[in-house]
């Protein structure tokens, strides 16, 4: 589990096709045990044996993420997993990215940015004004949802600590959507289908 709260930026030292996926060499600023789970852009991968940081990404990752895009010198945000007894700073983060959607804004005023993204219609309904979303692993608050776009504001932190302040038009992103949103849609698809077996609508 992460929170969403990056810890720094890497940089993509080689993204090789191979026969299982895409192998991903990452340049971090700490060393990571093997099979030790590190978010990468949002994306939970597990750390393979050897030196530096490395990690097989197999293709149901590369559909319903933004790793298979990636290319050597890419910066991506890092967030290693949490620790018992660690404090929730963000929100519940899995690394699940649920898939990917296309930034159609990037305003900056003064020192805060706007982020406008278009989101896939599957998940339109598990974002929430005031709620938490993960954009390429960053945990944020979402300031408004209408036509398959949602928005969030951007602090001059999280444009200096992140990646984020790299986006522009047209960029596609990593979304994962707050877990409880997930469990309220599942919640309420069920009863109603129990009210309609029931014969109440």
């Amino acid at each position: 589990m992460f929170t969403g709260i990056v810890e720094a930026t890497g940089r993509v030292r080689a993204a090789r096709k191979t026969s299982k996926g895409l192998r991903l060499e990452v340049e971090a600023p700490w060393r990571i045990a093997p099979g030790a789970s590190v978010a990468i852009g949002g994306v939970c991968l597990t750390a393979l044996e050897g030196k530096g940081l490395a990690f097989d990404v197999i293709p149901e990752t590369l559909k319903r993420t933004t790793l298979g895009g990636l290319r050597p010198g890419a910066r991506i945000n890092l967030e290693r997993a949490l620790s018992a007894g660690a404090r929730l700073d963000g929100h519940i983060v899995q690394g699940h990215v649920d898939g990917s959607g296309v930034v159609e804004s990037f305003a900056r005023k003064g020192g805060e940015a706007t982020l406008s993204v278009r989101v896939p219609a599957a998940l339109e309904d598990q974002i929430v004004p005031k709620g938490s979303i993960a954009v390429d692993g960053v945990s944020l608050t979402v300031v408004d949802v209408k036509d398959r776009r949602f928005s969030v504001a951007l602090i001059p932190t999280t444009l200096r600590r992140t990646t984020l302040s790299r986006l522009r038009k047209g960029d596609r992103v990593n979304l994962e959507t707050d877990v409880l949103a997930k469990y309220a849609k599942k919640k309420s698809t069920v009863t109603l289908a129990l009210l309609k077996r029931a014969g109440f609508v």
